[in-house]
């Protein structure tokens, strides 16, 4: 699905009513009607309920509107709030408030603090509120009496919220708070989803997040040029081959990966056991020798191999005679999890960068590796997946964590064009970030899943992927993608507390047989 920025909406917007020739008035309407039916279809019993509507004076307001006419002609007992002199309400939006009131529609209008602390105490009998005070065009701080109002929703209890297009105060690009913000049960956001609805803090603040078609031509968007999307099993649809009857384990793929050093054996096993369960055919891991004694005892299908060691266990250029051995015939490379990070170590992830002859994925401090030397990124020839967390990205960057975080889309997108890499920004709505430019928002997962080793199952399962064929995109978007679904099982099964990363794996095949064609 795709997601836009806020100009992006309003340039569809514009190409609609001014190249299409439908009037702004026709997708005010569409828009206010698909969202009474959602409301109707989520919350059946909203006609019999007391309902307000909060409006602003602009579009979002106009909206609003025409839900409470919509609601009103059902029967519904509705106030519609206006926080302007009904003067001030112009365009598309005061031609629904003149609609409203032609029908009977109650409206009241609140010009300041002191008519609004007189009104207040009627939300309290309300059993529906509906949002639609500020729009997506926010992008200042809400102040002065909209913070007001929407504080006393906050506070409100035992009532349901429902947001016009996007919770008030949230920005629509970013998914920032801009000051203060309502918390929605609901929101009914219009045409295409808003990215800052799909980003956190917006995505928490937005609630269920329900699509309202209002007659956007499907060849505008098309040719609108948009490489922003929601993942959803839509585009995942079909991603793993049925597997012949006659296939065997060389058909899938032999998967290396180089991992480990002393005290981070788990690293190294949950990666290649990941790898595994995600279908690879073989499996090669790679340790330094002395740890190979318990990589072998905890790992069993897959291969190890000892490798010459520098002294204190890990590796580095020792191994590389070795490991030019061990590349040859490999189908996928994965480097980073658990190896420590050491001159003679990054030594080692130079040299690896320059040779892969098959894909590679770089995580942990594989990537700590790299920021010492961003530019070794330029000497890959093959396609190239990196893993970071937002600490990592920020080192990799130079860019503090929290302006990473301020723009995740942005900063991972910027990084993969510029090295010509796949970027998996991870985190609560990992980003997925193509060198095209396209970028790739993930809705699964959730907090019970902030534990150790989750980042080594996630790396496996798209070495497991990679291994068997699928596209180095392709494999990130439905390693990252399931990898989330099924901690949201594990979740919904026994609560968030204490899903640990070898609980993911086990579950790992089941989650990606919905994705066979």
């Amino acid at each position: 699905m795709k997601i836009v920025s806020a100009r992006q909406m309003q340039e569809l917007d514009r190409a609609t009513i001014s190249g299409i020739g439908i009037p702004g008035a026709v997708l005010m309407e569409n828009a206010g009607r698909g969202m009474y039916e959602k409301i109707l279809k989520i919350f059946p019993g909203a006609p019999g309920r007391r309902v307000a509507v909060l409006c602003g004076r602009g579009n979002n307001g106009g909206d609003g509107f025409v839900i409470a006419r919509c609601l009103h002609a059902a029967g519904g007992r509705v106030t519609a709030f206006l926080f302007a002199e009904t003067g001030k309400v112009s365009g598309d939006a005061r031609v629904k408030l003149e609609a409203l009131k032609k029908i009977g529609g109650q409206v009241r209008e609140i010009a300041d603090e002191a008519q609004w602390r007189q009104a207040a105490p009627e939300l309290q009998h309300a059993g529906l509120i509906i949002d639609a005070l500020l729009g997506t065009g926010l992008s200042a701080e809400v102040q002065g009496l909209y913070s007001t109002v929407i504080e006393d929703i906050n506070n409100l209890t035992g009532a349901a919220v429902a947001a016009v297009d996007i919770p008030s105060g949230i920005d629509a690009t970013t998914g920032a708070v801009l000051g203060v913000a309502v918390r929605a049960h609901l929101t009914c956001t219009f045409g295409l989803p808003k990215r800052g609805l799909v980003l956190h803090p917006g995505a928490e603040y937005a609630g269920r997040l329900e699509v309202v078609d209002i007659g956007i031509p499907p060849g505008l968007v098309a040719a609108a040029g948009i490489n922003e999307y929601l993942l959803d099993e839509a585009i995942l649809a079909g991603a793993l081959p049925q597997r012949k009857p006659d296939s065997h384990k060389g058909t899938y793929g032999h998967g290396l990966i180089l991992a480990g050093s002393s005290g981070k054996t788990g690293s190294a096993a949950m990666a290649a056991q990941a790898a595994m369960r995600a279908g690879a055919g073989l499996v090669t891991l790679g340790v330094p020798a002395s740890l190979n004694p318990v990589l072998e005892a905890k790992i069993t299908e897959a291969m190890t191999e000892p490798l010459p060691e520098e002294v204190g266990g890990f590796l580095g250029s020792l191994s590389l005679p070795r490991i030019t051995e061990l590349l040859q015939g490999k189908s996928v490379i994965a480097v980073g999890p658990g190896m420590g990070d050491h001159k003679e170590t990054a030594v080692l992830m130079s040299w690896i960068i320059s040779a892969a002859p098959a894909p590679i994925i770089i995580d942990a401090d594989g990537l700590n590796m790299i920021a010492r030397n961003v530019e070794m990124l330029g000497r890959l020839k093959v396609a190239a997946v990196i893993t970071p967390h937002p600490g990592e990205m920020a080192r990799l960057t130079g860019l503090p964590a929290s302006e990473v975080q301020a723009d995740r889309i942005g900063c991972a997108r910027k990084f993969a064009q510029q090295y010509k890499v796949i970027v998996v920004l991870k985190g609560s709505r990992t980003v997925i970030a193509a060198p095209d430019g396209s970028a790739y928002v993930n809705p699964t997962g959730n907090p019970g899943m902030a534990s150790g080793g989750m980042g080594d199952a996630l790396t496996g399962m798209i070495t497991g992927l990679i291994a068997q064929g699928l596209d180095p995109l392709k494999a990130a978007q439905l390693g990252v993608y399931v990898h989330g679904l099924i901690g949201d099982a594990i979740a919904a099964e026994r609560g968030e507390l204490g899903i640990l990363a070898t609980d993911i794996i086990e579950r790992i095949p089941a989650a990606l047989s919905r994705f066979v064609a």
